[in-house]
């Protein structure tokens, strides 16, 4: 397992990104090694803060593999950043990783948070009809990964997973928890040190606050 790319973005104005106007979702490959901060890669930038900018959403992975499977169903080559995501890897199931599971990439240590759930920026960046539905329906979301310790990463870097919880919620798991499935989402709440975006969700899914603590 490695990365095949690094990418990063900057903010640019754009009418069709949704209210703000405004969107950092087309990343770029960078040359070289990156730095990575408290909130992200040097270089990468949010426009969205309020949907974007958590520290839990400080990086995220998109599997190449993903790629080459969504190739076909989209008819176009899609290159690596495409998708707006700061790593591209080669070789990882990126949505079949565990909800707080440890990555050592290069010198920086990252932790599985979140997956992606797909917007309205997405759907008018693509420009493909029913996007939002395909995207959700085809389960492979990636993941958002929070910075755990800072260093510095480059194309090339071996992946290497440093702890997986014994019995965890894969991503993929998580993203349908995420969009209504009560008992997964039940599992998701037991996930220790899990995003605080966590409650908020199953406050929505489970229907009242009661179930937003875990045990």
């Amino acid at each position: 397992m490695h990365i095949l790319s690094v990418n990063v973005g900057r903010a640019v104005d754009a009418e069709w990104a949704g209210e703000l106007r405004r969107t950092a979702i087309d990343k770029r490959r960078a040359e070289g090694r990156v730095a990575v901060r408290d909130n992200g890669l040097e270089g990468d930038e949010r426009a969205d803060v309020a949907h974007h900018g958590h520290p839990d959403q400080a990086v995220y992975a998109y599997a190449r593999e993903d790629y080459d499977w969504w190739e076909p169903r989209m008819g176009r080559d899609l290159r690596d950043g495409r998708f707006g995501e700061n790593l591209t890897t080669s070789g990882a199931d990126v949505s079949g990783a565990l909800l707080g599971e440890r990555w050592r990439v290069g010198t920086a240590v990252l932790q599985v948070t979140y997956p992606r759930i797909p917007c309205v920026v997405f759907r008018n960046w693509l420009g493909e009809r029913g996007w939002v539905k395909r995207f959700t329906e085809a389960g492979r979301p990636g993941a958002y990964l929070r910075v755990v310790e800072r260093g510095e990463l480059g194309a090339g870097d071996e992946i290497e997973v440093l702890d997986r919880p014994s019995d965890g919620v894969t991503i993929a798991e998580a993203f349908r928890a995420y969009h209504g499935d009560r008992d997964l989402m039940r599992r998701v709440l037991a996930v220790p040190g899990r995003s605080e975006r966590w409650d908020q969700a199953a406050e929505r899914v489970l229907g009242n606050r009661t179930g937003v603590v875990a045990s």
